[in-house]
């Protein structure tokens, strides 16, 4: 067991594993702590506590100290200085005429390297810029392109359900989503309908999709044939997921009567599709 205080870069971002080195950290409390871009700020996402050694990537960097008024004081200029690098380069993306699209600006604690996160819809060739934003600032710059779904997190917004984006509130990563889950729960296939703000397949799609599965597993499909009551049988023609109701065609129905509705714990599957 190892000694670990988890911090977090930004509101909904992954924890890292830090190690305390004898200082109380509580949680929520802004630390100043070495990691491999150099000195950085995070906040702590939990007391210090004891995890298995195999949840932890060695070797692991050390918390430095505790924010004092004076490191606070230089985050809040930091973030100053954000803004204003972000305009800067803004106006030198414009003039080296770079098809790239800037998404935000982050200062290292120390201010050794700055950080210009942006999306582009192809490979762009910024080696120029990096050497005019260097002659400017006169530190470090790293440019980092980022998806769509990333400048989601980042910048935020609101989504179709009128509700802050679920990546820029409380997810702290992305899940695989596909359209089988689409089809999966019965949604309609309008890109429109199911995608997000950044164009990909919405987020919550993966919340239920477990349950639906589920259920899939317990519920006859339809074209089943499948037993009810007393000596009643008939194939399955209509599934509802959710309600578990089914519409089921009887054997000895005459043509053109309408299927049945029963309920799916009341039926015993014969043959399943």
């Amino acid at each position: 067991m190892t000694k670990v205080v988890g911090v977090r870069f930004r509101d909904t971002g992954k924890t890292y594993y830090f190690d305390p080195r004898g200082i109380d950290v509580k949680e929520n409390d802004v630390v100043i702590v070495e990691t491999a871009r150099g000195i950085e700020n995070g906040t702590a996402v939990f007391d210090v506590k004891e995890v298995n050694d195999d949840e932890i990537v060695s070797p692991l960097k050390p918390v430095k100290r505790v924010a004092t008024k004076k490191d606070l004081a230089q985050i809040e200029k930091n973030k100053a200085s954000e803004k204003q690098a972000f305009d800067i380069c803004k106006k030198k993306i414009a003039a080296h005429n770079l098809e790239m699209n800037l998404t935000e600006v982050e200062y290292t604690f120390d201010t050794s390297k700055i950080v210009f996160y942006f999306t582009a819809d192809g490979r762009v060739d910024f080696r120029e810029l990096v050497k005019d934003l260097s002659s400017t600032f006169h530190t470090r710059i790293e440019l980092r392109q980022i998806g769509v779904r990333d400048e989601a997190k980042m910048v935020g917004g609101l989504g179709v359900c009128g509700r802050p984006f679920c990546c820029s509130t409380f997810l702290n990563d992305f899940h695989s989503v596909s359209i089988k889950m689409v089809k999966d729960q019965g949604l309609s296939l309008s890109p429109t309908k199911i995608s997000g703000c950044c164009g990909r397949l919405m987020c919550c799609l993966k919340y239920e999709q477990n349950s639906y599965e589920y259920l899939e597993k317990i519920t006859p499909r339809v074209g089943s044939t499948v037993e009810w009551g007393r000596n009643n049988r008939g194939k399955v023609v209509e599934v509802a997921l959710l309600t578990g109701k089914l519409k089921v065609l009887p054997d000895d129905a005459v043509e053109g009567s309408a299927p049945v509705t029963v309920s799916r714990d009341e039926v015993k599957i014969v043959k399943n599709k």
